[in-house]
């Protein structure tokens, strides 16, 4: 705690494009009277104040060079809790997509003859490198989930994103299925949370929210191929958000085989 006995929230940014903490922004904008109970003591994106301790840290963006590892760890020693902010964080986030490719290939395709100036190795979600306490999913964020986070934070409650398919959300909010407007949908084997917001506006679900704890992966890949997704079109569908969690589903199975 602050002297003043406000919990100290710090932000923190990795590789993404820190629309989450623009999210964050635009939510206490809506909801200025968190202000008068958190101090934020760190912020890049608002303020050119540190701290030397916080109570949360929120962190954006993946983990994509090894030096970044030594700056993770040096938040995690600094708070009491850490919380992943966002897709990248969370999971990895678009950036993982290059995970599936060869790393020296990609970083020449990318710096050219500049490449060994560089340093990036496969990116990864935050949790890969720390112990994480709980995370706010999605890109962007939902900024009312945010809230809700920190005032469970503020009650003394661990706040945890749901564990239930998206399906359920969209059929709470009446939403007619993506799958009858004749798009595909991850909503099967993603995280809830997020209002269905996607489907609700007839834009079938990408993933960025996660898996559920226990997606059933085959049955989702036999739905897609029914409404005519070819074997490349599911491997881009499920890996813009998902790559770095289906590779752990597969190390998993492998493992439960040995």
């Amino acid at each position: 705690m602050s002297t003043n006995g406000k919990p100290r929230i710090a932000f923190f940014d990795f590789t993404g494009c820190e629309g989450c903490q623009l999210t964050v922004i635009d939510a206490l904008q809506t909801y200025p009277e968190l202000l008068d109970v958190v101090e934020i003591v760190e912020f890049r994106e608002a303020m050119s104040e540190q701290a030397e301790a916080y109570d949360i840290a929120f962190v954006e963006g993946s983990c994509c060079r090894e030096s970044d590892e030594t700056r993770l760890h040096d938040i995690r020693e600094r708070s009491v809790y850490v919380v992943a902010l966002g897709a990248c964080a969370h999971l990895g986030g678009v950036n993982a997509i290059r995970n599936r490719l060869d790393m020296d290939e990609t970083r020449h395709y990318v710096y050219g003859d500049y490449a060994e100036w560089y340093e990036s190795y496969e990116p990864r979600a935050i949790a890969d490198v720390i112990d994480v306490d709980t995370a706010v999913p999605g890109c962007p964020i939902d900024r009312d989930e945010f809230v809700n986070m920190v005032k469970l934070f503020l009650q003394g409650r661990l706040p945890q994103p749901p564990d239930y398919p998206l399906c359920i959300e969209c059929k709470l909010r009446e939403n007619v299925c993506v799958y009858l407007r004749g798009q595909v949908c991850l909503g099967p084997i993603t995280r809830a949370g997020c209002k269905a917001v996607c489907c609700e506006y007839g834009i079938g679900c990408e993933g960025c929210r996660g898996l559920i704890s226990n997606p059933q992966i085959e049955p989702m890949r036999r739905v897609l191929a029914e409404h005519g997704m070819t074997e490349a079109d599911m491997q881009t569908k499920l890996s813009l958000f998902l790559t770095n969690q289906l590779s752990a589903l597969v190390l998993e199975e492998e493992a439960a085989r040995v």
